[in-house]
């Protein structure tokens, strides 16, 4: 048997009726909560950073690919729909999807009600996964490639400020270059949609392109670029090279990180408050450990004695007391990963903590589990309290035999 094992069990067992068991019990306590704090704080970070991500990439997709002739404005130059990557780009591995698109600045007039828009127009091979989970009201508008259709969909946003409803017409102005007056076009919403990204939701109407094409007089074949969307935003850099070098010099490809660098930075800056709970917390659990560890061995100076005079080394010693720290670690560190577990499914399964929207984009609290991230912090954890543990062990070699048990 392993003799450090089985004096460190015994001291952890007999402990149930000493002074030392509450502090133990603080020590467990600190870690428990120390870690949850960090899951859970990592968690919603990650699941913020998520949700907002995913909201402007259902904008304007991972990666844009328009003519180098791009001006500053929301229209592009137009690019011919035949290239030899499209639509067979999607064939390669890693990229999900690719469809056409091209944006028209534009002005809403309800009444005497004005408001200032981008219609983006989509053709036959739009993916509508993002929007169809969030149309509140009606429906998303259908593009067939043998008609135009004049549906169109706003945001919650926009109907809310100018009084419109699904099936209600709604007239759009466009200016023209060579043109005095602006061009009138009709629609017909057939749905409303909201994202809660209030940035975008009152900027984009949603429509069919053949529209755009014919308000700036480009043929058929010609649209304002392409989207693709990519499998993994984690290898999003990697995706936006390979797409440049597919495409040719002649076109340009830009990631959503490109096209939005400011919304991006800014999610970026919530590292760093993750950075700093989980600082925080790893000292409170450390400097607490440390305590409980300082309280075992002082009270433990007689046996400590006992067990040098018998001809135990100090290295051997001070594994037992770094056996005690590592039950109570670990016991803390499973009680910790209980209590976030437990509570950020319950956050999934009912969104039982409410935000409100227009401040933080996102209706409820998110929560984003990976099993990476939590399998770090618990690896991190434990080895950091191990290595600050081994400091106060050092307080065993100071003790003299003779005086532990004289005094004892």
């Amino acid at each position: 048997m392993n003799f450090e094992r089985y004096i460190a069990r015994r001291i952890l067992n007999k402990n149930k009726a000493n002074f030392s068991r509450p502090i133990i019990r603080l020590g467990i306590t600190s870690v428990a909560l120390g870690l949850a704090v960090m899951i859970i704080s990592v968690a919603i970070v990650t699941g913020f950073q998520k949700q907002i991500r995913e909201k402007v990439i259902g904008f304007g997709s991972h990666i844009q690919i328009t003519n180098y002739e791009e001006n500053s404005s929301y229209e592009p130059s137009p690019v011919s729909v035949n290239q030899p990557f499209y639509p067979s780009l999607d064939s390669l591995p890693g990229i999900k999807h690719i469809e056409v698109f091209a944006n028209k600045a534009g002005i809403i007039k309800v009444d005497d009600q004005i408001e200032g828009v981008i219609l983006k127009g989509i053709g036959s091979d739009f993916d509508w996964s993002f929007f169809s989970t969030r149309i509140v009201q009606g429906k998303y508008v259908t593009v067939a490639d043998s008609i135009t259709s004049d549906y169109v969909i706003v945001s919650k946003t926009l109907a809310n400020k100018l009084n419109l409803h699904v099936g209600d017409p709604l007239r759009m102005y466009f200016v023209i270059a060579d043109e005095m007056q602006p061009r009138g076009r009709k629609f017909e919403i057939s749905g409303i949609y909201e994202t809660g990204l209030e940035e975008f939701d009152k900027l984009y109407v949603i429509g069919d392109i053949r529209h755009i094409q014919k308000l700036n007089k480009w043929s058929s074949d010609e649209v304002g670029g392409f989207e693709v969307l990519i499998d993994d935003y984690n290898q999003i850099d990697q995706m936006g090279t390979l797409v440049n070098n597919i495409i040719g010099y002649k076109l340009n490809s830009r990631t959503i990180k490109q096209l939005q660098p400011q919304i991006f930075e800014w999610l970026s800056l919530h590292d760093l408050n993750v950075i700093v709970i989980i600082v925080i917390m790893v000292l409170v659990a450390g400097i607490t450990m440390v305590s409980t560890l300082l309280i075992l061995i002082l009270e433990k100076t007689n046996m400590i004695g006992i067990l040098k005079s018998m001809g135990a080394k100090n290295r051997s010693i001070r594994k037992i007391f770094l056996y005690n720290a590592g039950y109570i670690t670990g016991k803390g560190l499973l009680w910790g990963n209980l209590i976030a577990m437990g509570l950020c499914f319950i956050q999934i399964k009912t969104g039982i903590f409410k935000l409100d929207q227009e401040s933080y984009y996102v209706p409820v609290v998110p929560v984003n589990l990976e099993l990476l991230h939590i399998v770090l912090i618990n690896l991190g954890t434990f080895l950091l309290c191990t290595l600050i543990l081994i400091i106060p062990t050092y307080l065993i070699t100071k003790i003299s035999p003779v005086k532990a048990i004289r005094f004892s």
